[in-house]
């Protein structure tokens, strides 16, 4: 049995708890707000966040960052991507040398263009970080829907770790030692799932759908392997896969964005309606200040912060890709 610290009671972290717990660990989950550790305390679940999931009594919950990090087998950093580095700088100090923490959000910091591993690793330089990510809805690994994912560590013995603490019979877990790629295609994804949405909600069909999943992965593996991540990395579970779930599902926040903004609401009024973070709004300004750095042509990726943050008509935005110079595949 594992100590895990979860920091983060969203709907991923208390699905990655439940899982945890059903795998025989010992889980403490912390959060911020006093009012939410004093719900799960009472009920062991989040009706508003994850609904019909109830953890085991045997899960500890505290706003003590102390409590939920020390003489843990692992830290689970599952903070909306946005908060990280706020929260892995207030962790700092109760964190001891050679931790390994396991970073489960995705996006990519406006400012510096840092992955997630690498701000916390810039907070948090004693540590020791895995990524994992890959195709998968809290909503459905709350339920014990068969999911795959990847861990990823350019230290294989950290990402093997992972994948024993992480791996069930519902809940299968690759390695990969391109964790930089791993979190670029996350991060990416986002954005192209915002425009997913966006055409959903204008009322394009199929093959509108098809044809912006293939050129979406196309954008992500051009850029990502500019800035250094490898190409079958984009072409994997972290890649194409987490593309495909994030620009069907209806469970993702992306894309539920996106079609609210497709039917005609502000940037505003979606984001409220959604009421989570809907990360690929952050990771949009950032992709398009990697691509400038790494001078790579990104052109869904420029109209979806052009519709985002200019207020292009979305329908105009896909006249303007449509009518792009003739090339080649």
């Amino acid at each position: 049995m594992a100590e895990i610290g979860m920091i983060g009671a969203g709907s991923w972290g208390m699905a990655l708890s439940w899982l945890l717990e059903n795998n025989g660990h010992q889980v403490t989950i912390w959060s911020a707000r006093e009012n939410e550790i004093k719900r799960l305390r009472e009920s062991r679940g989040n009706e508003d966040k994850l609904p019909g999931v109830i953890l085991q009594e045997e899960v500890s919950y505290t706003t003590d960052l102390k409590e939920a990090c020390s003489d843990k087998d692992i830290i689970v950093m599952a903070v909306a991507s946005p908060y990280v580095r706020e929260t892995a700088r207030k962790m700092k100090d109760f964190v001891r040398y050679g931790q390994l923490i396991v970073s489960v959000a995705k996006g990519i910091e406006e400012d510096t263009l840092n992955t997630l591993t690498m701000i916390i690793n810039e907070e948090i330089p004693q540590a020791q970080t895995v990524v994992l990510c890959g195709p998968s809805h809290a909503e459905e690994v709350g339920k014990g829907m068969p999911t795959l994912v990847v861990a990823g560590s350019e230290n294989e013995r950290d990402s093997a770790f992972v994948q024993d603490i992480f791996m069930s019979d519902v809940f299968r877990v690759y390695t990969s030692t391109d964790p930089y790629g791993m979190q670029i295609g996350a991060a990416l994804k986002n954005v192209i799932a915002l425009a997913a949405g966006i055409m959903d909600g204008v009322g394009y069909g199929d093959n509108t759908k098809a044809a912006l999943i293939t050129r979406g992965i196309t954008e992500i593996s051009r850029l990502g392997v500019a800035a250094g991540g490898e190409e079958s990395t984009f072409y994997g579970l972290t890649g194409v896969g987490d593309l495909i779930v994030t620009c069907a599902s209806t469970h993702s926040r992306n894309r539920t964005a996106g079609y609210l903004i497709g039917q005609g609401k502000s940037y505003d009024e979606a984001m409220s309606e959604v009421k989570q973070v809907v990360e690929g709004v952050y990771s949009a300004k950032s992709a398009m200040q990697l691509a400038k750095k790494f001078n790579v042509e990104v052109p869904i990726i420029e109209q979806v912060n052009a519709v985002l943050f200019e207020g292009k008509n979305p329908k105009e935005a896909v006249f303007d890709l449509m009518c792009r110079d003739k090339k080649e595949e």
